[in-house]
Formats: C-alpha cells, sequence, structure tokens
C-alpha cells in the first residue's frame, strides 16, 4: 500500500492499516469501516437524478448539481441542501450529463459539464461543456466551449470527470476503471488516451479536493481517495484509501464531493428524488 504524504491521509491509514491492507491485497471481502458519520441527509428539491457533484471555486459553501436528462441547468445548493439557485446553461444540449467538476481555466474559475454517459455504448464521441463560473442567482451562464472527445480505443460508458491543471480526466463505468486523459490543451475536436485503470467498478463520479492535493472517486457503496499527482501520472495506483459509505444510505449513490479537510459530501438519485448527505470524517486538520 502506498502511503500517502497529507497528513490526513497518513493518520487514518495508521488507524485502519489491517483492514486497507486487507482490501488492497485481495484477502477476504469485508468492506472497510468508514472514518466519517453522517452529519446530514436532505432531500434536494427539483434534483431525481443527481449525477455530478462539486464545490465552487468561486462561492464559499456553494454546490453544484445536475440532473443526468432533461434541460442543460445547473443547480446550486448550499452545503445544508437549501436551494441557492437554477442557472441555464445555453447552446447546449443534455444526451447524458454525468458529472460536473469545478477548475481552474484560462478564463480563472470553470465548471465542466461532463456529457459522457453512453449506457450502449453507440455514441462516436463524447461532449464536455467548459463555463466560466456562475453565480448561484445568475438566470444563465456565458455561452459554453465546447470539448468534443473520441476515445482511443473505442466507445465507452462513463459518469466520471475531473480536471487537473490544463488535462481533463475520464473514468469509464465498467469493471476495469479505465482513466482517459484529455489534452492538455483547448477546447475543440479531441482525443482521450487511455493512461492507466484503477481496478475499481462502476465508477459514478470523481472529483478534485479544494486544495487540489486528492482526487476521491466514488462508486454506488464506497469512495476511494488519492494523491492528484500519483494518479495522473497514469501508474494505475492503489487507493490510499477505499472505505464503504452505506451508512448514508442513499436510495442510488451517485455523485461525490470533497472539502480536502473533514467533509465528505454525496448526491444521490432515487424514485422519490435526489439527496444530498454530508459526511463528517475522523480526519486531523
Amino acid at each position: 500500500m502506498r502511503r500517502p504524504s497529507t497528513p490526513w491521509l497518513i493518520a487514518i491509514t495508521l488507524c485502519l492499516v489491517g483492514t486497507v491492507a486487507a482490501l488492497t491485497s485481495g484477502v477476504g471481502q469485508r468492506e472497510t469501516p468508514a472514518p466519517c458519520q453522517v452529519a446530514s441527509k436532505k432531500p434536494l428539491p427539483r434534483i431525481k437524478e443527481a449525477s455530478g457533484l462539486t464545490l465552487s471555486r468561486r462561492t464559499s459553501g456553494v454546490l453544484w448539481t445536475h440532473n443526468d436528462s432533461g434541460q442543460p441547468v445547473l443547480y446550486a445548493f448550499d452545503t445544508s441542501g437549501t436551494l441557492r439557485g437554477r442557472v441555464a446553461v445555453p447552446n447546449a444540449t443534455v444526451v447524458d450529463w454525468e458529472d460536473v467538476t469545478a477548475a481552474h481555466c484560462p478564463s480563472g474559475d470553470c465548471l465542466y459539464i461532463a456529457d459522457i454517459g453512453d449506457n450502449e455504448r453507440s455514441r462516436s464521441a463524447i461532449t464536455i461543456y467548459r463555463i466560466p463560473e456562475p453565480q448561484p442567482a445568475d438566470a444563465q451562464t456565458a455561452p459554453p466551449e465546447v470539448f468534443t472527445a473520441t476515445y482511443s480505443d473505442g466507445a465507452h460508458d462513463a459518469e466520471a470527470l475531473f480536471v487537473v491543471g490544463d488535462s481533463l480526466f475520464v473514468i469509464t463505468k465498467d469493471d476495469a476503471g479505465i482513466l482517459y486523459r484529455i489534452g492538455p490543451g483547448g477546447p475543440g475536436q479531441v482525443k482521450a488516451e487511455r493512461i492507466g485503470e484503477l481496478g475499481i467498478p462502476r465508477v459514478t463520479d470523481a472529483d478534485v479536493s479544494a486544495d487540489g492535493k486528492t482526487v476521491v472517486v466514488r462508486t454506488n457503496n464506497e469512495v476511494a481517495f488519492y494523491q492528484t499527482a500519483v494518479l495522473v501520472a497514469g501508474k494505475s495506483p492503489k487507493p490510499d484509501l477505499r472505505f464503504s459509505v452505506r451508512q448514508a444510505k442513499e436510495p442510488q449513490g451517485e455523485g461525490v464531493a470533497f472539502d480536502g479537510n473533514r467533509t465528505l459530501y454525496l448526491t444521490s438519485e432515487g424514485r422519490d428524488g435526489g439527496q444530498l448527505s454530508a459526511l463528517t470524517c475522523t480526519l486531523p486538520g
């Protein structure tokens, strides 16, 4: 198991060394106990399919999410689950929106919207929209820049996008969790290059922590933490930490965001609507 460099990951790994070692070495099938407690759960009005989630880089205490079908709209919630805004994205369409991620961009702070879902693996290309991050009270965003990406080895279903520097990264939703890099470079017709495998099946979201040091990857029932620099190097690393989030009792776990300190946010979709869960983790500051 790779030892993490950030203090909170070191502390957690030491506390859970036995169970994490068993998980990463393939010994036994028991899930690693979670070092987090559910602090709150709240339904998300107007959101039935909260597929993606990210913390705002521009407005403190705001989370962005969206439905995976319907109108091209982003929803802003505060961290208690109160709706703060509904912002339309002009000149965009929705085939299968699966993620949103906040990152720096040439114009400052941006949101990247990933129209990358492909259940039938029939799409000839996927679409990623980049917009200057709006304020929650805005009626609509600026017109988006558009990345039209093709995979180097054929179509894939995917639900996870994260951005590091001027490169975009997609993780496929299959048994392998294949990692693709798009860029570096600007919008237009681009290639998604295969650079590694996470070995985590059915990935539903990924996001970079607010401090940029950590990438958190989730499935319906668990989360995994990676050092950003190690993951994007394409060496197919084992996660520094991986644990169940079943204690949130989500209808269908989908989105994830991490503040880089103590709080993990999760969104889910379900027949009765979406849900936002905040988990307070026993992580040293």
